[in-house]
Parts: structure tokens; sequence; C-alpha cells
């Protein structure tokens, strides 16, 4: 295996800051004839810490091996490196994953008690003639993009300021499954998503972009309790595509989020659900008409 240029991370949401320092790696990579390498915690270390899993990424990491496709990455488990050192940690990236360079940003840590800060790996790096490398934060509106800033924007359904920190639309991806059926007889069949425990759910009623079997269509996703319909559950996610009606049971679809429509609320029964069905279809239209 010849020598690696390494970055370290969860890298959630795969933000502008992420990329950023992925380009500044596959650069400096190549400037030095390594391989860039990333090192991605499966989960935030700070969440398995507190034993704290559900909804709480941006992407699942099924989905978030599609922003890896040209960087050779290793996924990591945290328990099995939480308890190490700052110089086990170091020892091990040379050893195990033949480090010849390493880039962070500014405010990176490893090891226990995050002791490995960046006057740690400079010193380090220095002793042991690798290559160390240092970059600036990406900012949006005079703050740092940071994992952390883009669930509170998610959580809050932020979209649009989600997005443009992102560099690229927040999306749900998966499994479409049986649901109550309850749309199909109020006009509005939906296809009901099976989205992995750790995702972050946002709640409310948004305007979507849908790709499906290579095509794309546009649509409206609902995601909470249905509080009309039932008092107490777990959040669903339904997704009504404008003008379609085919059986799609079993297929994998992706629904890219643009803007929130309205928060989730209750209606005092389904004539008025229907009614409100229908002038969200009529928002999102036209939040939609310019894609």
């Amino acid at each position: 295996m010849s020598k690696t240029f390494i970055t370290i991370g969860t890298f959630d949401g795969v933000h502008r800051g992420h990329q950023k320092l992925f380009s500044a790696l596959k650069t400096n990579a190549k400037k030095a004839g390594f391989t860039p390498l990333a090192l991605v915690f499966k989960m935030p270390p700070k969440n398995v810490l507190n034993n704290n899993l559900e909804q709480s990424v941006l992407l699942d990491l099924e989905h978030k091996k599609e922003f890896f496709k040209d960087i050779k990455t290793v996924y990591l488990d945290f328990n099995k490196v939480k308890n190490l050192s700052a110089e086990t940690f170091f020892d091990l990236l040379i050893k195990k994953y033949k480090m010849g360079g390493i880039i962070t940003g500014k405010d990176f840590a490893f090891g226990k008690n995050r002791r490995g800060n960046i006057p740690f790996l400079r010193e380090k790096c220095k002793q042991n003639n690798i290559i160390f490398e240092v970059i600036d934060f990406e900012e949006d509106g005079n703050s740092k993009i940071s994992s952390s800033r883009l669930r509170a924007a998610l959580k809050t359904g932020e979209i649009s300021a989600l997005n443009k920190m992102l560099g690229h639309n927040f999306s749900l991806e998966g499994e479409v499954i049986y649901g109550q059926q309850l749309g199909r007889k109020i006009g509005f069949p939906t296809a009901n998503l099976d989205i992995k425990k750790e995702q972050i759910l946002p709640r409310g009623v948004f305007a979507v972009l849908v790709y499906l079997g290579g095509k794309k269509y546009k649509g409206i996703c609902n995601i909470g309790l249905r509080p009309t319909v039932i008092i107490n559950g777990l959040p669903s996610v339904e997704i009504f595509i404008f003008d379609f009606n085919k059986d799609i049971y079993g297929q994998i679809l992706k629904a890219e989020f643009v803007q929130k429509i309205r928060a989730e609320k209750r209606f005092n029964g389904l004539g008025e659900l229907t009614q409100q069905i229908n002038d969200d279809c009529a928002t999102a239209q036209k939040i939609l008409s310019k894609f």
C-alpha cells in the first residue's frame, strides 16, 4: 500500500466545509504522490458517547457513501477507538493506514479527551516527517458551517438555509412501503418511505423533488405523527407525487427538499384535511415551478 494523505471525521451531511476539505485533500495527495484516504466514523462520536443514536444524523451511512466515490474510504466504529490515547491513535494512523500526510479543519481533535489537537498534531507530524495541513472554516453568514448548525436548521425546518450550507439539497431516500392508505381514500395516494431510525426528520409539509426509476417528478412530503388521524405513533414520511398514479411498492424513492410549506397541525376531520392538502399542493406547485 502506498502512503496515504488522510482526513478524519464523521462528515455528517457532507456540507460545503467538508467538500472544501475533500478538495484540498485530493489536491495535497496528488501533489505528494499519495493516496487520498478518508477515515469516516459511522456515527457522530458525541452521540455514541451519549448513547443517543436515534434521529442523530443528517445523512445515513449508506447514502453518505455516494459522496466518497473518488476518495478511498475506511469506515470506523467509534466504540473501538474511543479509549485510545492521542499518541496511540497517531501511531495507528502511521502503521495501519500508512499516513504520509494529514489535513484537518482548525477545530479538529482526536484521541481520548480530544488531546490530539492541532498543536499536538503539528509537533508529532514534524517529528515523524508527516505533511500536515490545516484549512480555514467555510462560513455562511459570518459563522462557521458545522454539522451541528445544520442539524439545528433541519429540526426547525429552515430548508433554504440548510440547502445553502450543504451545497446540495437535503434529501431522504428509502424503500416505498405499505402505510395506512388513508391518502388513497381521500384522493391523495402517498408513498410511505422506510427511513433508518438514525435519520433526523424535520416535521411539517414540504415541497420536494422526487427521483424514481431514473425520472424526476414534483410533489409534497408530510413528516409527522398524523395528528388528525392518530394521536400517538411514530413519525411517518409520506410523499404525494403530482400527476402520478403507479404501483411503486418496493421501489427506492429519493425526495429532495426545496422549501417548507407549513408546520404539522390537527384538522377537524378529513374534509378540512383534504382542503388543506389541496392548498399545500397549489403552494408547492408555485415553489417548484422554477425546477
